[in-house]
């Protein structure tokens, strides 16, 4: 008798012993779920499409990167597929028409021009897109805050009035604004636009001449120079591509050069007034985030980013003999 209830009791602490393991196990799988990590064990392909390399599309990507791999997406769960047309918009569609059939998970174009590109081609894929100008304007979407066409992601508002308002406090007597950008970048020509508008109605007369390529750069630069008082740079990648020219012409004629990215401060421009880079491709990272854990591209709305940056090179500064301003609201590079 003393035997058979050992037995039993011995079977009773077997059992007690499985369920507690059972519970435990449930508890750390729970736990393991935190919003911030990606256990899953589903791996993920993602494409990123670029027109052109240039410093801040490096920023915009590297940061996007960086903050999936921080959200938990690994090396070994997420790839990255970047796909660049070396500033050649033919070779930009073909990109985007190849899409259909690379088994992606996500496509992040970079910039008005891919973006356009890729949500032309109605995709099934979910898009996120980094720093487009106008996402409504360009035909991205109907509203920034419901997406229609399977394509969210962050905008880059170009503040032109504050712009032109540091290029007032820095160079006030300065009165005609030399426009330069490229023709076939929506981008650069809706910023175009608004830059035309703001000047014709603040007392401003302005020059204007369009590229289609990064080689035409350089004469268009030197003819703008030799008749207005200061060069403009709208968001354009195009123009970028020559940014150094551009600052050499302008500085041949001792003018400066006021942009609409740091990128282009860091060429040797005076300075601009954007937002950064860097939050833009994070901002993007957090909705990319959201859609591959379920959300609706629907239902994350597209972010216009304001926060700006008032950034002026000091080098330049000293070449053309203009004082910087001071206080906490500008960034320096270039001492």
């Amino acid at each position: 008798m003393k035997k058979f209830f050992a037995v039993m009791l011995s079977l009773m602490l077997t059992v007690l012993t499985f369920a507690s393991c059972q519970s435990t196990g449930k508890t750390n799988s729970t736990t393991n779920s935190d919003p911030g990590t990606n256990n899953t064990g589903k791996k993920y392909k993602v494409a990123i499409v670029q027109l052109a390399d240039n410093g801040a599309f490096t920023e915009m990507r590297e940061s996007f990167i960086q903050e999936m791999r921080t959200l938990g997406y690994d090396e070994a769960q997420m790839t990255f597929d970047i796909k660049n047309a070396q500033g050649d918009q033919s070779a930009l569609n073909t990109i985007s028409q190849g899409l259909k059939n690379g088994d992606y998970d996500l496509i992040v174009p970079i910039v008005t021009p891919a973006t356009m590109s890729v949500v032309n081609q109605g995709l099934k894929t979910p898009v996120v897109f980094i720093s487009v100008t106008n996402p409504v304007g360009s035909g991205i979407m109907t509203s920034m805050e419901k997406p229609d066409k399977n394509a969210t992601g962050t905008s880059n508002v170009v503040p032109v009035d504050q712009i032109f308002g540091l290029a007032k406090e820095l160079t006030p007597n300065v009165k005609n604004i030399g426009i330069l950008y490229c023709s076939g970048e929506d981008n650069a020509v809706k910023t175009a636009a608004k830059a035309k508008d703001y000047l014709s109605q603040n007392g401003y007369t302005y020059e204007e001449v369009t590229v289609t390529n990064s080689s035409e750069v350089q004469s268009a630069a030197t003819s703008l120079a030799a008749k207005c008082d200061a060069l403009y740079i709208p968001i354009d990648s195009t123009v970028q591509a020559a940014m150094e020219q551009v600052v050499e012409a302008a500085t041949a004629k001792k003018i400066p050069v006021y942009g609409s990215d740091p990128v282009m401060v860091q060429k040797g421009a005076l300075a601009s007034v954007s937002v950064s880079n860097t939050q833009l491709g994070e901002k993007a990272a957090d909705m990319a985030d959201k859609i591959l854990k379920g959300t609706p591209v629907s239902e994350v709305p597209a972010v216009a980013l304001t926060d700006y940056q008032y950034v002026i090179n000091s080098k330049t500064a000293s070449t053309l003999g203009i004082k910087t301003p001071t206080g906490d609201n500008y960034q320096f590079i270039g001492a």
